[in-house]
């Protein structure tokens, strides 16, 4: 579900499937009818278990320190379908949409789609009219099948490949990788992230060779090191705003990704931007010792742990953890009971949220409750000055955004 979606569907009667359909014959359909704006477009086309906000966010404030006009489309929305297109860093006005969703109505792609491919094709239709400088493109799940995967692209980017939407991807780590690698087009290059399972590496890596496309992988061809990016060029960069070993990794392949689409970079003006940028929901300090971090499947919450261990050496942290059903939620909570002094599990007013109690019982951790979150009320306060970490489905954190600690 899109939140907000309907509205625009009932506004300008458009029909449109809820459900899950991967393949790409109905978003090229309806693409030819809208004129195929995406041909118009100069695409970075980024895909990856973890790792995708962030590395768009770095890109983004890149781009806008060199005075280059962005639009990304992103998922899955944070508060509603209007953030997940965003132009120059501003989600997209009603307006906007009003204007796309009444040349889609005008296009006969009623009935056509399914609900992401709608939301697709509404993107690529912006974009076309705003004419950004660069439009980063982010997949809604996997890539080979993915709706956005009818694009030939500037420079192919898989952040990051572990296992999720196992039901949809399959259920080992090569058959996820070969859905990641499905972004990977003849000729043109392909920047990744550590790929630390052989299995993906050797997937990736076997796609890229048959496609004949370059491949700069981190810790190969490119890297940072102590605030030094090493790549196609080296950058002495003034420090980072996001925390952990991890966000230096999203910011060399952003860095990376953008040299590879053939865009010339200042080192000053990238600095800025890496020091400056700061994505919701990242590890990000919401007040005096409380952090939001949507950890929500076992690789995102290893880093996560990693990170607590980097930045509070011996200690351990309060956990807050909301999460949706389907989710490998004992494997995610597994990875963070090292680092734990408790878990907190919310029931969250979310249509596919698990509840609390469900949550507890995937739990392994001797100090673990239950309470309830409605809207704002949770009191997000440290206990006997313990550091408190909020994670799991980016749609709790969502909820709590407007948060503030009296």
């Amino acid at each position: 579900m899109i939140p907000k979606m309907n509205v625009y569907k009932k506004r300008w009667g458009i029909d449109s499937d809820d459900s899950i359909k991967p393949g790409l014959e109905a978003v090229q359909e309806a693409l030819v009818k809208m004129g195929s704006p995406e041909k118009q477009l100069q695409v970075i086309h980024i895909t990856g278990t973890n790792g995708k906000g962030s590395t768009i966010a770095f890109m983004e404030a890149i781009l806008k320190e060199h005075g280059l006009s962005t639009g990304v489309f992103s998922s899955p929305a944070i508060i509603d379908i209007h953030d997940q297109i965003r132009m120059n860093g501003e989600v997209i006005t009603e307006e906007e949409l009003d204007k796309s969703f009444q040349a889609m109505k005008e296009a006969g792609l009623s009935g056509l789609l399914t609900d992401f491919e709608l939301l697709t094709v509404a993107a690529f239709t912006t974009f076309k009219r705003s004419a950004p400088d660069y439009v980063l493109l982010e997949t809604g799940m996997g890539g080979l099948l993915d709706s956005t995967n009818v694009v030939i692209p500037l420079v192919s980017v898989i952040t990051s490949i572990a296992l999720d939407h196992t039901a949809f991807l399959g259920t080992t780590v090569a058959e996820v990788a070969r859905h990641k690698g499905g972004i990977i087009k003849k000729g043109i290059p392909v920047v990744t992230g550590p790929l630390l399972e052989e299995e993906a590496l050797k997937v990736v890596r076997t796609i890229s060779n048959q496609q004949g496309s370059p491949l700069f992988m981190y810790g190969n061809q490119f890297c940072m090191k102590d605030a030094m990016f090493y790549g196609t060029e080296m950058f002495q960069l003034a420090g980072r705003k996001m925390k952990g070993y991890h966000q230096g990794v999203n910011a060399a392949v952003a860095i990376q990704a953008l040299f590879s689409s053939g865009i010339r970079l200042n080192e000053e003006a990238v600095s800025r931007a890496v020091a400056s940028t700061q994505l919701a929901h990242r590890f990000q300090e919401i007040s005096p010792g409380v952090f939001m971090d949507g950890a929500h499947n076992p690789a995102a919450a290893k880093v996560l742990a990693d990170t607590i261990r980097f930045e509070f050496p011996d200690e351990k942290v309060d956990f807050v953890v909301g999460m949706l059903k389907g989710k490998d939620i004992e494997n995610t909570l597994n990875e963070l009971i090292p680092v734990a002094a408790s878990f907190t599990f919310l029931t969250f007013p979310h249509p596919q949220a698990a509840t609390g109690e469900q949550l507890m019982k995937y739990c392994h951790h001797e100090e673990k409750k239950v309470t309830m979150a409605e809207g704002n009320t949770i009191i997000l306060l440290t206990v006997d000055d313990k550091k408190k970490i909020v994670t799991g489905s980016l749609y709790l954190l969502s909820s709590l955004m407007d948060y503030s600690v009296d």
